[in-house]
């Protein structure tokens, strides 16, 4: 009986192993397609995880990784302890709080206006209108706003002094600071948004339209009843992934937007890690810090993938 199950056993891995070749094999373009976005992951992202090390030693570029001494927690004690803690976590916390509450279910209610334009010309030129300002780097951004909300020379408030109103300091205005980032990340990333949300729309199958319609159903209805429930499972693995940026805001943006006025409210973790770790060269501290809003990253990942899981999701794993 032993060797009877030794042999169904070594059966079963050689099928198994004859499966996966027969795959490879079958699908093997499109893994070679896959490869350079896998290699850029693996040398960009993976690679270089192991170096956060360093976050508990007294990391010095002169011994190197190897020779610099461990110290624990003790980079992690300090960063917590610093009172800036507070104000980087509240500033951070804050414009990705208001990113989830606006610019996160624009993208959806968008790709659902777009899908009601029966032209399809006017609904290809909008599109391609919308998706225009995510190929425009942080730098272009940031320069328009200057021309658009510059208190002095801008288009906005030289308007508002025509009409016989006050000048606004929208730039250097700390209570402004987080809605401008807002209003930059909606317009930059809003219509690029609506791309995976279209693609999901348009596997839809058109006869639950069609049985909606019969049904007495008007143009509302449908979106409401036909169209978002198609697409929730979408919404909740792109909700779970941006759960898992919380803690970033993106360091160009912020920094290009970065004035003395407004430091109270625009030093966030990416922008205190570049200026602690890189221009005051406390590269173990720094690491802590990145270290500390990767991890946290990672939680709410894991405990908004339990939750939609609980409620009858798909989830992201």
């Amino acid at each position: 009986m032993a060797e009877i199950s030794r042999t169904a056993a070594a059966a079963s891995r050689s099928a198994a192993k004859s499966r996966l070749w027969n795959d490879l094999n079958r699908d093997k373009y499109l893994y070679l397609l896959a490869f350079p976005g896998l290699l850029f992951f693996l040398v960009f992202k993976y690679v270089p995880m192991w170096e956060v090390v360093i976050a508990f030693q007294n990391y010095s570029p002169f011994t190197g990784i190897m020779h610099s001494p461990w110290v624990g927690l003790q980079h992690f004690e300090k960063f917590f302890a610093n009172p800036d803690f507070y104000l980087l976590f509240r500033n951070t916390m804050a414009i990705n709080a208001l990113n989830l509450v606006f610019f996160f279910p624009l993208p959806i209610v968008l790709s659902l206006m777009l899908n009601e334009l029966r032209s399809a010309i006017y609904k290809k030129l909008v599109q391609s209108i919308v998706y225009m300002p995510h190929f425009l780097s942080w730098v272009i951004i940031a320069g328009l706003t200057f021309l658009m909300f510059a208190k002095g020379e801008g288009v906005v408030n030289k308007i508002l002094e025509a009409s016989g109103m006050e000048r606004i300091p929208f730039l250097t205005s700390p209570d402004l600071f987080w809605l401008m980032v807002t209003l930059q990340s909606i317009w930059k990333e809003a219509g690029w948004g609506t791309i995976i949300f279209l693609a999901a729309i348009a596997s839809v199958d058109p006869q639950i339209y069609e049985a909606a319609r019969m049904d007495g159903a008007g143009r509302f209805r449908q979106m409401w009843h036909v169209t978002l429930p198609a697409i929730r499972s979408v919404i909740v693995v792109l909700l779970i992934l941006r759960l898992g940026h919380i803690m970033d805001v993106g360091f160009e943006q912020i920094f290009l937007m970065y004035n003395g006025a407004v430091s109270k409210v625009a030093e966030v973790f990416d922008t205190y890690v570049y200026r602690v770790g890189i221009q005051q060269a406390q590269f173990s501290y720094s690491t802590a810090a990145g270290l500390f809003k990767s991890v946290v990253g990672l939680a709410l990942v894991l405990v908004a993938n339990w939750i939609a899981k609980k409620w009858g999701e798909e989830g992201v794993f």
